[in-house]
C-alpha cells in the first residue's frame, strides 16, 4: 500500500530533516531565556540577602545606636553591670589579632603556592595541597585545643622569655602592658592560630589563580632568559594579582569573624586597651559569642547586635579598598592584573 498520501509535505528548498530539527532548536531559544532568568534571580538573591541583613542589623541596633551615641565606640570598658558598652578594647584586639594572622598567613600561603605551582612536581604537588586544603575541614574549637595545649605553653615559656632578654623588649607592641600574664593567652597567640586557619583558604585560592597564568607566556619569559624568580614575580604574580587579593580578603574575612578559637586563646579582657602583642585583651566576634546568651538588658542585647554591624561594616569597607586598589592597578598594567 502506498504512503505518499500519509507523508507530510515538504517545500522544494527546504533540506530533509528540517521539521525535525526544528522542535529541538526551539527547545534551545527556550532554554536561553529560563536560563537567564535563573542566572539573574540569584544573583538578586545575593544582593537582597546582602542589604536584608545590613537593614535587620540596623533595625535590631538602632536602640543602642540612639540610647548610647558615639560611645560604643569611643570608650573602651564593656560592663554591662555598670552599664557601660565601649567596643574600643574589642576593637583594637580585633584589629590587633587580625593583623598578626595575616602578616604570618599570607606570605606563608603565597610561598606554598607558588611551590606547588612551579616548583615541585605534579604528583608531590596533588598530595602537599590536599593535605593543606584538610586544614579547612578542622574545626575551630579543635583549632582552640591545639593553641591552648601546644602554641600556649610554648609562647609562656620559651618565646616571650626569650624576646625579654633581647633588645625587643623594649619596642611599643612587644614590650609587656600593665596587664600581662605571661604572654601564652594573647592576642599573638590568637593571632598564631588564626593564621594556620586561614592559610588553606589563601593558599588553595592562589594556588588555582596561578595555575590559570598561560604557559606559552612563562615560556616566554624562560626563552628571554629569565630566571624562575623572575618569572614568578615578574609573570605569574602580575597576572594572578586579582585572584591573589581575592583569596587574602577570603582569609581576612574568615580571620575577622572567627569566634571559638580566638575566644579560648585571646584572653577575654573587656575593661582595658591592649598595650602589648603579649597582652590578654578581646575580639568582637568573641565578646559577642560569651555574653550574648547572658544578656538580659534590651540596651545589652543591642549593642552586641551594633558590634554585628560594626564586624560588618569594616568587612564591606576593606572589600571597597581592594576593588579600588584592584582597579588601580589595571590601569597601571594595561588590564592584565
Amino acid at each position: 500500500m502506498s504512503t505518499v498520501g500519509l507523508d507530510a509535505p515538504q517545500s522544494p528548498g527546504a533540506p530533509r530533516g528540517a521539521a525535525q530539527a526544528a522542535p529541538r532548536g526551539h527547545r534551545r531559544r527556550l532554554g536561553d531565556p529560563v536560563f537567564r532568568v535563573l542566572a539573574t534571580a540569584c544573583g538578586l538573591a545575593v544582593a537582597v540577602a546582602m542589604f536584608g541583613l545590613a537593614g535587620v542589623l540596623v533595625y535590631n541596633s538602632w536602640p543602642a545606636i540612639s540610647g548610647l551615641g558615639t560611645s560604643v565606640l569611643t570608650t573602651v570598658a564593656w560592663s554591662p553591670v555598670d552599664h557601660q558598652y565601649g567596643a574600643l578594647a574589642a576593637l583594637a584586639g580585633t584589629f590587633l589579632s587580625t593583623l598578626v594572622a595575616m602578616v604570618i598567613a599570607v606570605p606563608l600561603a603565597l610561598v606554598i603556592a607558588l611551590l606547588l605551582v612551579e616548583l615541585v612536581h605534579p604528583a608531590v604537588a596533588r598530595v602537599l595541597g590536599t593535605a593543606i586544603e584538610m586544614l579547612a575541614a578542622i574545626p575551630s574549637i579543635i583549632f582552640g585545643m591545639v593553641g591552648i595545649f601546644v602554641i600556649v605553653p610554648f609562647v609562656q615559656d620559651k618565646l616571650v622569655p626569650w624576646l625579654l632578654t633581647t633588645p625587643l623588649a623594649n619596642v611599643p607592641g612587644i614590650k609587656p602592658g600593665p596587664q600581662f600574664q605571661g604572654g601564652g593567652v594573647s592576642i599573638f597567640t590568637a593571632g598564631v592560630v588564626l593564621a594556620f586557619m586561614v592559610l588553606p583558604y589563601i593558599t588553595a585560592v592562589s594556588r588555582d589563580v596561578l595555575k590559570m597564568v598561560p604557559q606559552v607566556t612563562k615560556e616566554a619569559g624562560y626563552g628571554m632568559g629569565s630566571t624562575t624568580w623572575e618569572v614568578m614575580h615578574k609573570i605569574s604574580l602580575r597576572y594572578a594579582n586579582s585572584g591573589i587579593v581575592g583569596a587574602v580578603f577570603i582569609g581576612l574575612g574568615r580571620a575577622l569573624g572567627e569566634t571559638m578559637a580566638v575566644a579560648f586563646l585571646i584572653g577575654s579582657l573587656f575593661t582595658s586597651l591592649p598595650q602589648s602583642l603579649f597582652d590578654p585583651g578581646t575580639s568582637i566576634a568573641s565578646l559577642i559569642a560569651l555574653t550574648f546568651s547572658e544578656a538580659t538588658d534590651k540596651i545589652q542585647v543591642s549593642a552586641l547586635i551594633e558590634l554585628g554591624l560594626i564586624l560588618f561594616l569594616i568587612t564591606v569597607v576593606f572589600q571597597v579598598l581592594a576593588q579600588a586598589w584592584l582597579r588601580r592597578v589595571q590601569r597601571s598594567t594595561g588590564g592584565r592584573a
